[in-house]
């Protein structure tokens, strides 16, 4: 399938049952409402997908689900975060046989590779597969910088197509217009900084929150393609205290709560992550009902 880096890409969740089983019927119900909304595409298994415990088995029922649901309507992009090469490449090639449309690609998990190191496992999972490929960058969380220094070397991979921008410093979305114009699309992949990366030409969104909020979502990014940035700061402002649920270690317990109470997902997570209880769920849980109580009417 042939599409562009651009637009709306949900991280999905992935649901599981109360037995610990991926909950496709639940995760449908999600996909659809993120298709309702008018997203772009799709991201599975990505790390609000719960990529560290879900098996390989579970990633190919996702995908063909996804793939057999959206029928060609939107690109299904499977996320690779390996700790090693050879899973990595392996990883590429199921995705392939499954029928994704593209990969997101973290670098190394666990070892934390210099740039030599990094360059040259970008390179060699990319000359593995024909799929276009999104590059990860997400320094404070794994601790390896994708900057944009390091692209010089990735421009002779045809399929190194876009960058999620998740350094949470907004000027390296300039850095990397001012030195590659258009060859890769870059994607806003903090949700606290989505309008102001939008407002400095970002191509898309990796967004987290919409995985509970997907019109309020859309609302914002069309109105800011279209220039209506008073329009789009009002939703943004509303939204703010909710799209901190986003940079907190327990994103994806805050995020599946979120979604629980829009009625599109549920709570249950894999171990060793636990539901949220006490004190912190209640906390959590205001800030949630505080932002459907006051949701804009778009």
């Amino acid at each position: 399938m042939q599409f562009e880096w651009k637009g709306v890409f949900p991280a999905l969740l992935t649901p599981f049952t109360v037995k610990d089983e991926v909950d496709l019927p639940m995760f449908g119900k999600n996909l659809q409402a993120q298709l309702d909304a008018g997203i772009q595409g799709i991201i599975i298994g990505g790390s609000l997908g719960e990529a560290s415990t879900i098996t390989v088995d579970e990633k190919e029922q996702l995908v063909k689900y996804a793939l057999d649901y959206v029928k060609g309507k939107i690109p299904v992009i499977l996320n690779i975060a390996e700790s090693t090469t050879k899973d990595a490449i392996e990883q590429a090639a199921n995705a392939e046989k499954w029928g994704a449309d593209g990969l997101m690609l973290l670098p190394p998990m666990r070892y934390k590779s210099d740039d030599r190191e990094t360059v040259t496992y970008f390179k060699t999972v990319a000359r593995s597969t024909r799929l276009p490929i999104m590059i990860y960058n997400n320094p404070v969380d794994y601790k390896i910088d994708a900057h944009p220094a390091l692209f010089d070397q990735l421009v002779e991979c045809d399929n190194i197509t876009a960058l999620k921008e998740s350094s949470r410093d907004v000027t390296n979305l300039i850095r990397m217009k001012n030195r590659f114009g258009d060859r890769f699309k870059i994607l806003c992949g903090v949700d606290t900084l989505a309008m102001e990366e939008l407002c400095l030409e970002a191509d898309g969104l990796v967004a987290g929150l919409v995985c509970a909020f997907p019109k309020e979502t859309m609302a914002i990014y069309n109105l800011v393609k279209a220039g209506k940035i008073a329009e789009a700061a009002v939703i943004y402002r509303w939204f703010m205290p909710l799209l901190e649920l986003d940079i907190h270690p327990k994103l994806v317990q805050y995020i599946k709560l979120a979604a629980t109470q829009t009625g599109i997902s549920n709570e249950y997570v894999r171990a060793p992550r636990l539901v949220l209880e006490g004190e912190e769920r209640e906390r959590v849980l205001g800030i949630i009902k505080q932002g459907i109580a006051t949701r804009p009417v778009l």
